[in-house]
């Protein structure tokens, strides 16, 4: 899939930034992965310490979406680590923003994919099985749906309710 710059995107859709079609995450986001530019539709996860949902999701096929984590901005656990990362490279994701933090940097700095996560943290969640899929989740204030974009690059992350032509 191209990539789409952000700031690009930001000067050329200034309308839907106006009216909350096109909407910017807060710049609290560390980069990980190799890919530093992904986009795709959203699947919603909201968990918090427990990242047995996480897993299931990405199971399936990604057919690049992104999967988005509210995870609660948690920093006490981790709910990627490597062996996810590598489950999501081989499943076809896109990429995975977390609003948590996620572990085995080097593991995942090494799986082609695009990862955003809040910091990186050497605990790993509890397995409980406890969360939601598929629902409307709020990320520092900022409203995020199920089946809409996402676009990330090195400037920062969009949320747009429908696709952006390049």
């Amino acid at each position: 899939m191209a990539a789409l710059a952000t700031a690009e995107a930001c000067d050329t859709n200034t309308a839907l930034l106006g009216s909350g079609d096109l909407r910017v995450l807060p710049p609290i986001f560390q980069i990980y992965g190799q890919c530093r530019a992904f986009s795709g539709p959203i699947v919603t996860l909201k968990v918090f310490e427990d990242n047995v949902l996480v897993r299931q999701l990405l199971e399936t096929r990604g057919e690049g979406r992104v999967l988005v984590i509210d995870g609660g901005g948690s920093m006490r656990c981790a709910l990627v680590g490597g062996n996810l990362g590598q489950l999501a490279q081989n499943m076809g994701w896109a990429g995975i923003v977390v609003n948590g933090c996620i572990r085995d940097v080097d593991e995942i700095n090494g799986c082609d994919i695009g990862v955003r996560a809040l910091a990186s943290h050497p605990v790993k969640s509890s397995k409980k099985g406890i969360g939601e899929k598929h629902v409307p989740i709020n990320i520092a204030g900022t409203l995020i749906r199920e089946g809409e974009w996402l676009y990330a690059d090195s400037d920062g992350i969009l949320i747009s309710t429908s696709e952006l032509s390049l």
